[in-house]
């Protein structure tokens, strides 16, 4: 992962984001830390995908990757969340 992706992290926090397997564990781990991530950050970890354009979040009902966002919040800032349409299942969700 890009160094500049862990900007603000203490070293303990660090290692437990370099251990996180998927994006599920990230997401956990950020909640339970209190840690905001990005939407760059959480691809960097679950798959070091080159660009967010190339991103595509996992549906919380169906777990499908063909997923559209619909909506930023806070864009550009650690506290940025997403609205996402699953196009499989139809389900709306939010990311962050």
């Amino acid at each position: 992962m890009r160094e500049d992706l862990l900007k603000g992290l203490t070293k303990e926090q660090i290692a437990k984001v370099k251990s996180c397997k998927n994006q599920e564990e990230l997401l956990e781990l950020a909640k339970k830390e209190g840690i905001e991530l990005s939407e760059e950050q959480l691809a960097a970890v679950a798959g070091g995908f080159c660009s967010s354009s190339d991103f595509r979040w996992k549906c919380t009902n169906c777990g499908s990757t063909d997923t559209e966002v619909l909506e930023r919040y806070n864009e550009g800032t650690q506290h940025e969340y997403v609205r996402v349409h699953c196009n499989k299942c139809g389900t709306n969700f939010t990311g962050m």
